[in-house]
């Protein structure tokens, strides 16, 4: 009976992405500067997403790159937390507005790793008296997204509260 009831308590999700490079010049990786870093990302039934590395690692600068993915991920489930958070609540959030930003470091032998990352929510909430049970729910959204609690540094949160009234 113990073991059925902790089996139905944990909810497995599964993901699926597709990721093709596109970037073969047409001697393949025969040298470091020979091919793009361009690629496609792809989920079923969804859009296409351009890619490609930094620029500071010959990417192209006019594509997502990994680095600016991870930060949208983290300040969109961040984001969809904290509306969800604030509906509970009775916070009625009428605009939100992110600006993430995050620092990575290379290491030595070329590797890297994000150090932090913050975000700068703007909430516009509909009354005044809102702001302080608004500017809490932050703490809760990042407790349980989900992303968050996926990586190892740290995410802070810098988040600005505003009324209409």
């Amino acid at each position: 009976m113990d073991i059925i009831s902790n089996a139905t308590m944990n909810k497995e999700h599964y993901y699926k992405t597709t990721i093709r490079w596109t970037g073969n010049k047409g001697t393949g990786t025969s040298d470091y500067r020979a091919y793009e870093r361009s690629h496609v990302i792809s989920v079923e039934n969804k859009t296409d997403i351009q890619a490609s590395s930094d620029p500071a690692f010959r990417g192209d600068k006019t594509k997502h790159n990994p680095e600016d993915l991870l930060l949208a991920s983290l300040s969109s489930c961040h984001m969809l937390w904290y509306l969800h958070l604030c509906a509970d609540a009775g916070v009625i959030v009428v605009d939100y507005l992110d600006e993430a930003k995050g620092t990575m470091e290379e290491g030595d032998n070329g590797s890297g790793k994000f150090k932090e990352v913050t975000l700068f929510p703007l909430v516009t909430v509909i009354n005044f008296s809102m702001i302080e049970k608004a500017n809490d729910l932050h703490k809760k959204a990042n407790e349980l997204c989900f992303i968050a609690n996926s990586v190892n540094f740290t995410v802070r949160h810098q988040p600005k509260t505003i009324s209409l009234k």
